[in-house]
């Protein structure tokens, strides 16, 4: 099972406990998925759509918690495109169908649909539980979450921009920077920062997907520090071998043309010091003097004996 159905499936078990969650949630749900079709027989059907089967028995059960109405449940198989199960939950009785819809206010009392029912009603999301319950009621509809071993992220497609921009301000009435990004014809709610991902399962209530998500970003971080602890060790050692390497160079070529006898004294030594000791640091070679100085004592003289050496080599070339 993928890390999203894992979501998905802790979520489908999450019911709030308050009648106003329940139908935040379930508006959600019809915004995001649901259908209503017309029969002249029975007048409007609501279909709901899903292809995870533990949407679909949230949706179920939801739909009968709430409102204690009778929904049917036809399971669907796509052969040509071998594609999984889809689920379709339908609302087949008029009065129930009638009572749903002005419940979650995408129907008026007259039974007129508002000019924009392509949204929720702000007045069911009033507060902060039910923005809680819509966000989670829009990622099991239309949502998806990456598997956090990979990379991170998480979101919402919608069908109309104007859905993707209610989803988006729900989510930052939590301080949770959402963005939308129009991919082919939709338009996808995302978050990408690990941190903020874990603050939007807090939201819908998904503490077990919260602590394995946390438990890999913890991993992650301690393997980038130490890879960035190796990397600048690595990257200081080959600092201090190739400064070494180019100290020895200049020490050798003064002795190949003037000879270290020539140097003053203080430079000699460290100079004999430094052939000595190829591999020991600018530290530990200031100890190895009669009179012992420190590494900025030691990096001075050599880089006098560095200067030496070049304008030797200057000198020949002219």
């Amino acid at each position: 099972m993928s890390f999203s159905s894992q979501v998905k499936d802790e979520l489908s078990k999450q019911f709030s406990q308050a009648r106003h969650c329940q139908i935040a949630e379930i508006a959600a749900i019809i915004s995001m998925c649901g259908r209503l079709n017309y029969q002249k027989e029975t007048g409007i059907l609501l279909k709901i759509h899903t292809e995870n089967v533990s949407v679909a028995r949230k949706y179920f059960t939801l739909l009968k918690k709430t409102f204690n109405i009778d929904t049917s449940v036809a399971i669907r198989r796509n052969t040509y495109l071998k594609k999984n199960h889809s689920y379709v939950i339908t609302i087949h009785h008029q009065e129930d169908v009638v009572k749903v819809l002005k419940a979650v206010k995408l129907m008026d009392e007259s039974g007129k649909f508002p000019e924009n029912h392509a949204c929720v009603s702000n007045l069911i999301l009033s507060n902060a539980c039910c923005k809680r319950a819509f966000i989670r009621g829009a990622f099991l509809a239309a949502g998806s979450i990456s598997a956090p071993e990979k990379f991170y992220h998480y979101e919402i497609v919608c069908t109309s921009i104007e859905k993707a921009e209610q989803i988006r301000d729900v989510i930052h009435s939590f301080a949770i920077d959402a963005k939308i990004v129009m991919r082919k014809k939709y338009f996808v709610v995302y978050i990408k920062e690990g941190s903020q991902i874990v603050d939007i399962l807090n939201v819908m209530d998904a503490p077990k997907a919260l602590m394995e998500l946390e438990n890999v970003r913890i991993l992650k971080e301690m393997r980038n520090s130490v890879n960035r602890q190796v990397n600048c060790e690595t990257a200081n050692i080959n600092k201090t071998v190739s400064a070494a390497v180019k100290q020895i160079e200049d020490i050798k070529y003064l002795e190949e043309t003037v000879g270290l006898d020539s140097l003053p004294e203080n430079l000699e030594e460290i100079a004999r010091v430094r052939l000595e000791n190829p591999e020991a640091p600018l530290k530990e070679l200031g100890a190895y003097l009669s009179k012992p100085v420190g590494k900025s004592g030691v990096n001075h003289r050599l880089r006098k004996l560095s200067v030496m050496a070049e304008e030797l080599r200057g000198k020949r070339e002219d």
